[in-house]
């Protein structure tokens, strides 16, 4: 019986703990592969960032930060009608509670927004998202630890320093034109 009893609150748990609610998350691994997406992701590493050239607070950014995620959808003639469905899907998951926004600007044919996911101080994700109807959208997930508003503006200084392989952005280059 108590065997019965343990598998039943497994199971109950198990079953309570599965968020059927849309992420960013779920978002970027659905569409990772979807050929009207470009995906990258960026590590501390791939910056090739010379710390001795960084300031003590552009060192605790850097320190801060665990990886940049980035999707981009290229729109073009023949998917605009699912380029407005997918903006769409990131604008409602955005409007979950937990992403709070910090700064929100544009027009009606676009606009971006930054918002972060945490405690002030304790920030563990910052998301960008802007679009633009004639050339699409990305979504920039920078996820970290501990980090706080200011990082972010210290986090944009560092990546001017480094010393990143441009090929790595090809692809959200191509985004931009």
């Amino acid at each position: 019986m108590k065997r019965i009893l343990y598998i039943g609150m497994a199971a109950a748990l198990f079953l309570t703990s599965c968020d059927q609610k849309p992420s960013l998350q779920k978002y970027f691994v659905e569409n990772t592969e979807n050929k009207d997406f470009i995906a990258l992701d960026l590590t501390p590493k791939m910056l090739n960032i010379k710390e001795e050239k960084l300031s003590v607070s552009q060192k605790e950014a850097l320190a801060s930060f665990e990886k940049i995620n980035i999707l981009g959808f290229k729109v073009n003639d023949k998917n605009k009608a699912e380029f407005k469905t997918e903006r769409d899907k990131v604008t409602a998951i955005l409007k979950d509670q937990k992403y709070q926004q910090l700064m929100k600007f544009g027009s009606g044919k676009g606009g971006a927004q930054i918002s972060f996911v945490g405690e002030d101080e304790h920030i563990e994700e910052f998301v960008i998202f802007g679009n633009k109807e004639e050339n699409g959208f990305a979504v920039v997930r920078v996820i970290g630890k501990d980090m706080n508003p200011t990082y972010i503006m210290e986090m944009m200084n560092v990546i001017q320093k480094s010393d990143i392989n441009m090929e790595q952005l090809k692809p959200l280059q191509d985004l931009l034109k």
